[in-house]
């Protein structure tokens, strides 16, 4: 049984009559399921994971020339640095492959997002390579193992520069981040039902990196990166989440070369539905979201705006879908629904979606 609908659910205007039977009916088959709906059980130990190629290598970068490199005296502060490149990670399974998934992890976060859950449980990555597919984990440019330019701190530092010039870099705090990933309304009350293992949040919590995107121009260097990337690769369904949502939409507009299928997970932004459709047109997408978005004034425009892009899209004649999660009985999801305890189960639906929409190579 398909865990998604043959047909769209979301348009502009909101389900139509017989969207709400469908859903209906989607939901009594979910139930009838129980354990994927309700609970993510625990599954059969996979054995052994033959990998064919695994590796890394970085995508993009250029040369910067600095007088403030350093401020230690072992070190040389003029000289010549590389920046803006975007380091990836690859395996790729024995065998015949599906379509490769490239991995884009959102804000405050690196490519672990995509990695063991904190609770020990097998992350997106090594479940999507069981499941057949090549899979891509790219650390964003200036995170991570993806390096920053200290030049300008450094410039500050020791007087060459101005205050005011000092880059802007922030970290999400425990409790600022609790409302904005729907752990709860609040620090440290939970929302009923929430999926998100917080017996092992102090694990989740290390996963958190200093941001420094907000130096970085508009389209943030990831995007030409992750369309060089596509094209490396020959086709790649680009699977972004949060900050990072918008990414495959702006890779698509500068060359849909490579990209062949666009998941967006809980994107911080759509692109405009008035914008120019052209490039998106002419790839699948999926706009995928879970529970509790209406309660949140974060969540719920952002849902309401990917409804209206979606909706915009395949009326110019493109495959556009925006899927929330109750909608098809499968409530309880959080912000960091791949980490969540039924994220199996979701990646299952992510799967079934690319094999039905989205071809090997564009």
């Amino acid at each position: 049984m398909s865990y998604l609908p043959s047909k769209k659910l979301n348009d502009i205007d909101g389900p139509r009559e017989d969207d709400f039977m469908r859903l209906a009916l989607l939901a009594a088959a979910f139930c009838a399921l129980a354990v994927p709906a309700l609970a993510q059980t625990s599954r059969p130990e996979p054995g052994p994971l033959t990998i064919a190629k695994q590796g890394s290598f970085f995508i993009g970068g250029r040369e910067v020339k600095s007088d403030t490199l350093s401020t230690l005296p072992n070190f040389d502060a003029a000289g010549t640095i590389t920046v803006d490149q975007m380091y990836v990670r690859y395996q790729a399974p024995a065998g015949q492959t599906g379509v490769p998934i490239t991995l884009i992890h959102g804000c405050c976060l690196t490519g672990k997002t995509w990695e063991t859950t904190p609770d020990g449980r097998m992350g997106w990555d090594e479940y999507f390579l069981r499941q057949g597919h090549p899979v891509y984990v790219i650390d964003q440019v200036w995170r991570g193992r993806s390096a920053t330019d200290p030049s300008t701190i450094n410039a500050v530092r020791t007087g060459k520069k101005p205050v005011d010039q000092l880059p802007t870099v922030f970290s999400a705090g425990h409790e600022g981040a609790w409302a904005i990933f729907r752990f709860g309304h609040q620090y440290p009350q939970v929302l009923p039902g929430m999926r998100f293992p917080l017996a092992a949040q102090a694990e989740f919590w290390k996963q958190m990196v200093a941001d420094s995107a907000a130096n970085l121009p508009t389209p943030n260097p990831t995007v030409p990166a992750l369309s060089e990337l596509a094209q490396k690769i020959g086709g790649t369904v680009l699977m972004s989440h949060s900050q990072s949502g918008i990414y495959p939409f702006q890779t698509a507009a500068l060359s849909t070369q490579g990209v062949a299928g666009i998941i967006s997970i809980e994107p911080a932004a759509c692109p405009d539905p008035t914008a120019d459709l052209g490039p998106y047109k002419a790839v699948p997408i999926l706009v995928l979201f879970g529970d509790y978005v209406d309660e949140f004034p974060r969540w719920a425009p952002r849902l309401k705006s990917c409804r209206a892009f979606a909706a915009a899209v395949s009326a110019a004649g493109g495959k556009a879908e925006v899927l929330a999660l109750p909608e098809i009985g499968i409530k309880g999801n959080s912000h960091m629904l791949m980490q969540d305890d039924n994220s199996l189960y979701i990646a299952d639906i992510l799967l079934r979606w690319i094999g039905k929409n989205v071809t090997a190579t564009r």
